[in-house]
């Protein structure tokens, strides 16, 4: 009951600073999406970090290093070098919707290329790519919140209550609740997950190297990139794949119109790659549990860091460890929840309409937010794969926006709207085709050498993306300067 009990209590204490979040302010739709644009440097990158740092660095991380080994840094690795990217890329999309005053992704991208179906388009690939990371975020919050609670919530109950939760967040006060409830989260993950990953290891193995030496020699395997399969060439490609597609989920693109000035985010991209090493103790954890919670395989991966937690502490700090787990869960899925309905509401289902009230839009954008949460309840309750798989789903669909985002960042934009339209559709069909059967390109095509075939499978829709678009663009801007003729 103790570690209920504490769960319980930090649960309340969101429901609070959601509501205190929201004093004194009018819920316009600026405000409920993008706080009136006022973020300071500090809740733009707590913003970030909650939407970067979720349950999947919580449990997926840890189980991808218990299951899979050292290729688990890609994590790391990725997120730092995209941190590096937004130093350039931020101030450059910051500029252009503050300038037209845009609140979602989907505006960015109707305005760059004055069509409001490719808008749209960017709005039913944002929320059909979104819809799998808040499945990752409620079962996430699931299997924390039933094993930290030792049984006494089931898995499905807490995912309900969860929802429930994030719902309320997004509906009362919008952006500004997620921001507020960020702060809580980011201080307790940090704690926790530093704490256990330094305590950890020297309680079981007296050193890290002792924790590394054991591991070697029962688990060798796990110290090394495999020749194939989640090879050096797998990393690689992944870590890039990985860097294209950071900035454009929605509601990471979507929080780059909180900020007040361009240089909140240069200023992030210089500190945010320091909170990265959170994720070095997350590995480890994910190491010391390969010896202490032995035989966890499939989907049970995502359990070691959990399994090992009630294993090695008491119930209060269990109910320490089971909060900080559903924070990363709340904060992240409350943004995305948010993002997703303002993308139906504004972008699609007044996507054709001219000016749109904005207090309608706001009103439709919450009615949305419960139908969007029962929906990823719904795709929960029917199984799933290990966080990691799901992850690389969603991924496949949103980096399908990276070839049109680039293209509008030139002077003289390659891509016409047609080309953008045509390269995202055909992208977008054949990540669909790819997932439904789990192919790769080893099974595609298992006559190439093993340094290409594990290249991530997600680069051959983006390659087709980019060629069709090319093409398409060539031929209707050449039509369109014939008829000019």
């Amino acid at each position: 009951m103790t570690a209920l009990f504490v769960m319980s209590a930090f649960f309340i204490l969101t429901i609070i600073l959601a509501l205190l979040a929201r004093r004194r302010q009018q819920m316009t739709l600026q405000n409920w999406t993008v706080g009136n644009r006022s973020f300071n440097t500090i809740f733009v990158f707590l913003l970030t970090a909650g939407e970067v740092y979720t349950t999947f660095s919580f449990l997926g991380g840890s189980g991808w290093a218990y299951s899979k080994g050292i290729s688990a840094i890609y994590v790391m690795v990725y997120i730092a070098l995209s941190y590096v990217t937004s130093y350039f890329l931020l101030p450059l999309i910051w500029k252009y919707a503050h300038q037209h005053r845009l609140v979602s992704q989907s505006d960015f991208f109707a305005k760059k290329y004055e069509s409001r179906g490719l808008g749209i388009l960017v709005a039913l690939i944002g929320v059909i790519a979104m819809i799998p990371i808040i499945v990752i975020q409620l079962k996430g919050l699931g299997i924390i919140v039933s094993l930290t609670s030792y049984g006494r919530i089931p898995m499905n109950t807490a995912i309900l209550i969860g929802t429930a939760a994030i719902i309320l967040y997004s509906v009362i006060s919008g952006i500004r609740g997620a921001a507020w409830i960020a702060v809580l989260k980011d201080l307790m993950i940090l704690f926790v997950i530093v704490f256990m990953g330094i305590y950890l290891p020297l309680h079981y193995y007296g050193s890290f190297g002792e924790l590394f030496r054991q591991v070697e020699a029962v688990k060798p395997e796990l110290l090394t990139f495999p020749k194939s399969t989640y090879s050096v060439t797998w990393f690689i490609s992944t870590v890039l794949f990985y860097v294209l597609g950071f900035y454009l989920w929605p509601q990471v693109f979507a929080s780059t119109f909180t900020a007040k000035n361009a240089d909140t985010f240069r200023k992030n991209a210089i500190i945010s790659p320091l909170y990265t090493l959170m994720l070095v103790f997350v590995i480890l954890i994910g190491f010391t549990a390969v010896l202490q919670v032995p035989g966890l395989t499939g989907t049970d991966s995502d359990l070691a860091l959990i399994k090992l937690a009630i294993q090695s502490f008491n119930p209060f700090f269990v109910g320490i460890i089971g909060a900080a787990g559903m924070l990363t869960a709340l904060v992240p899925g409350a943004m995305l929840l948010l993002s997703a309905s303002t993308l139906v509401s504004k972008n699609i289902w007044f996507g054709l309409s001219k000016n749109p009230r904005d207090a309608k839009v706001a009103f439709v954008s919450k009615l949305f937010v419960p139908i969007l949460g029962l929906l990823a309840c719904l795709f929960v309750f029917q199984g799933g794969e290990a966080l990691a798989a799901i992850l690389q789903v969603g991924y496949s669909l949103i980096v399908q926006l990276a070839p049109a985002l680039f293209a509008s960042i030139f002077t003289k934009n390659p891509l016409t709207k047609q080309g953008a339209v045509a390269g995202m559709i055909v992208g977008i069909l054949i990540t669909i085709f790819i997932s439904n059967y789990s192919m790769t390109l080893a099974t595609l095509f298992p006559e190439l050498p093993t340094a290409i075939s594990d290249i991530n499978i997600g680069f051959l829709p983006l390659i087709a993306n980019l060629v069709i678009a090319v093409i398409v663009s060539l031929l209707t801007r050449k039509n369109q300067k014939s008829e000019a003729r």
